[in-house]
């Protein structure tokens, strides 16, 4: 019992807790403090608090007194702290080993599985080109003319003055489509004197595979910072692959911006998840911090959505500066980084005006502002803090908000508008004939996702786990901030028997990452390749933290410790460990197991299965274009397949596969109105200001067959031109002209008059544009 009394008092603070350690011998040996013993030694009075530190004085000296008498060697100091530095050298050398293992065999699975889903290597070079899908193709016509420029810097030029994409055009190509990586990789590819050892359609996916490895490296690296073991990186990997369709996009659609891109931001994520950890090294910060700027400036640089991520990345960080769950050094750092990449992206893009009004550049210039007027907002008691926050939060958003909407009406007009309206109808608060608007709720990726995303996840067994995962982490983040709300210092130094793993920065901030990520992959299909993958490394880090689970004992086992058995602890501590300790390695271990037994024999079957991806009657429509068509023709058509025809070609087309500008948006629809109940004089004026010489007509669109037909084409467009209307279930029709698409196959007056059919085939009509009218009854 003497012993018990004497116990050293213990406070969050972790540099009063390092002190103090000074003059602990041997921390195995002392029982540790828990919160009802500050309850209970609050009730104690004064004296007894003299008479607890004198004792515990007296037992320092002793302790210094047994310690002066068996003094350690320098060479046994020496030879521990030798041993202890080759352990980690050689844990940290196994881990990076298998990091860089993982992702060497997932580009290579992903290099066997494309060629032999479109027997890539059988192919001809226009079979290989059309195989990227969905318009994708385009971004690879730049690295083919970025090929044969000569000198380099003059095809730069021509890309930056570019008018022989968009007919009546002239665009920086390099902005407008964000074309830096085809930039880098030709550079590369041309400077290297690669042309003598691999083809350039192969250097090209050779170099986004390459991305790919180091994506599943980078999460491998992540989840194993946070939990300490590279078997959580490894179980993040198997997650990755196996639920690879939610998680990238690289199967089908290869130059993608996203598959540039996301690689630079999962590499970004790692590095500020060991930048925000607690006590690291001043040259481990360091390489964080670099990696992190570089990571920043070359995601911003080669996606032209990479701010709207970074922005609710920033978003997070708020909330972790706000509820004073970080250092302020490093939030000012990160800052830095966000101010710095963001400059250097926007003369790189030639003073892009989209980065100025980017939501990320609110919030960061709404935070300078709030934290110049409220400087005394992390002082005071509970209810004071939480009144200062509300008007903190108020200062930041209103000050962003008003600082956008400035920026957008004078740099970008009334076009700033449209993104709001979208919202507006996307959430029902408005509803609109637009056909642009509603074409883009159409798309796949703004629409809602579909309950096979959460039954696949489910599955695999990655869903149940980062429910768990999450909860414990988000009750844990939710008593720590209550804790500083309250004036509770952080603990810096944690240790396992601590059980408050929502009390490590990186752990907050990835729960924060997750809760908004997750939220808006609910409302938009397309967010999912954002949420899956971290989803996928949030679950295996928490599965293999042994604070993770740690934490579950303290509050199922400790709700209360009586003082007679405060000597018993310690050992109650170690028992507890243990159990945390074979619980985050069991666990790991059955769900690898399990995953390898029911999905490596599916994966390895993927490369087996017979799946050939053919189109010839595409073939044969970009065959005669190449044979039979002059070189300065314009084609109109779907910016899809515009994209394969500029890819394969190198004709000029009137609108391309883009969804971010408006401009283009809108001649997109202008070219639609080939499947609208227009007249045959209204197509051709249409045409004719396009500079459109021939109009391709596809079958799959003119004579789409939906079930969800509110998002053919034909029906956008016939809402739109205020043809159909939709009232109370019944279907009115306004329109005295049949569909154009359809009627124009008659050949008969007034459509052979304006058009001249020049090619077909099952799949494709071609019409030339009569440069003559020829008026034939």
């Amino acid at each position: 019992m003497t012993e018990l009394k004497c116990r050293k008092k213990y406070t969050l603070d972790g540099d009063k807790e390092e002190r103090e350690s000074q003059h602990e011998p041997d921390v195995q040996t002392k029982p540790v403090k828990t919160e009802e013993d500050e309850v209970t030694s609050g009730r104690n009075g004064a004296g007894k608090q003299q008479k607890d530190e004198g004792e515990v004085k007296e037992e320092d000296a002793q302790h210094k007194e047994e310690e002066s008498k068996t003094p350690e060697s320098p060479v046994k100091r020496s030879t521990r702290s030798s041993a202890g530095f080759l352990q980690r050298l050689v844990r940290v050398f196994f881990g990076c080993l298998a990091a860089v293992a993982c992702g060497m065999l997932y580009a290579a699975y992903l290099s066997a599985y494309h060629d032999r889903k479109f027997w890539f290597s059988t192919r001809q070079e226009l079979e290989r080109e059309i195989t990227f899908q969905g318009g994708s193709g385009l971004y690879y016509y730049y690295y083919k003319q970025m090929l044969t420029a000569t000198p380099f810097h003059r095809g730069f030029y021509e890309l930056m003055m570019d008018n022989r994409t968009v007919a009546g055009q002239t665009i920086n190509a390099v902005v407008r489509l964000s074309l830096y990586p085809e930039l880098i990789t030709s550079f590369i590819y041309r400077f290297t004197g690669s042309e003598e050892f691999v083809e350039p359609i192969y250097f090209y996916i050779g170099a986004v595979f390459g991305l790919q490895a180091i994506y599943v490296s980078a999460l491998f690296v992540c989840s194993w910072v946070m939990s300490g073991t590279w078997v959580a990186g490894m179980l993040a990997v198997a997650w990755y692959v196996i639920n690879r369709p939610d998680t990238t996009k690289v199967d089908y659609a290869i130059p993608l911006r996203d598959n540039w891109a996301l690689p630079y931001f999962s590499c970004q994520v790692a590095a500020l998840t060991g930048f925000l950890t607690n006590n690291i090294s001043s040259a481990t910060e360091l390489f964080c911090y670099l990696t992190m700027s570089a990571t920043t400036f070359t995601f911003l640089l080669v996606w032209e959505h990479s701010h709207y991520v970074l922005f609710l990345q920033g978003l997070c960080l708020f909330f972790l500066d706000a509820f004073d769950l970080l250092p302020s050094r490093k939030m000012a750092e990160i800052h830095m980084v966000y101010v710095s990449a963001l400059l250097l992206a926007f003369f790189s893009q030639f003073q892009n005006a989209a980065l100025l009004s980017s939501p990320l550049v609110s919030l960061l210039i709404g935070t300078w502002v709030a934290r110049n007027y409220q400087q005394k907002m992390k002082t005071g008691p509970f209810l004071s803090r939480v009144m200062k926050l509300f008007v903190y939060f108020h200062l930041v958003f209103t000050t962003g908000i008003t600082f956008s909407y400035l920026v957008k009406k004078v740099v970008q007009g009334d076009e700033s508008d449209f993104f709001l309206k979208f919202l507006e109808v996307k959430f029902g608060l408005n509803t609109t004939t637009d056909f642009i608007t509603n074409f883009l709720l159409c798309q796949e990726s703004f629409q809602v996702p579909a309950q096979d995303l959460f039954l696949r996840l489910t599955q695999a067994s990655v869903l149940p786990f980062y429910l768990l995962v999450l909860t414990v982490c988000l009750l844990s983040t939710l008593q720590t901030i209550y804790r500083r709300l309250s004036g509770l210092p952080m603990k810096t130094n944690l240790k396992l028997e601590d059980g408050r793993i929502g009390e490590q920065p990186e752990v907050i901030y990835h729960v924060f990452h997750t809760l908004i990520f997750g939220g808006l992959a609910l409302l938009f299909d397309g967010m999912k390749y954002l949420w899956t993958p971290y989803v996928c490394m949030f679950t295996a880090f928490g599965v293999c933290s042994p604070e993770l689970w740690m934490t579950v004992f303290r509050w199922l086992k400790l709700k209360s410790i009586h003082p007679v058995v405060l000597y018993y602890y310690q050992l109650l501590m170690v028992a507890y460990g243990l159990q945390s300790l074979i619980l985050s390695t069991a666990v790991p271990t059955i769900i690898g197991f399990s995953l390898w037994r029911e999905y490596c024999p599916r994966v390895l079957a993927e490369l087996s299965e017979v799946q050939e991806f053919y189109d010839p009657d595409k073939v044969e429509l970009i065959s005669w274009i190449k044979s039979q068509v002059p070189a300065a023709a314009v084609f109109a058509g779907s910016p899809q397949l515009l994209g394969t025809v500029k890819l394969c070609s190198g004709a000029t087309v009137t609108s391309l596969p883009l969804y971010t500008d408006i401009k283009l948006l809108r001649r997109t629809e202008d070219t639609y109105q080939v499947y609208a109940m227009r007249s045959a004089e209204d197509i051709y004026k249409i045409l004719t200001s396009q500079k459109a010489n021939y109009v391709i007509i596809e079958e799959s669109i003119c004579n789409e067959l939906s079930v969800n037909k509110g998002c053919r084409i034909k029906d956008l467009l016939d809402i739109s031109n205020g043809h159909v209307v939709y009232d109370k279930g019944e279907v009115y029709s306004f329109s005295k002209h049949g569909r154009f698409c359809q009627e124009i196959k008659m050949n008969y007056s007034p459509y052979t008059n304006y058009f001249t059919r020049v090619f077909w085939n099952r799949s494709y009509h071609v019409y030339k544009v009569n440069a003559v009218i020829s008026f034939q009854y």
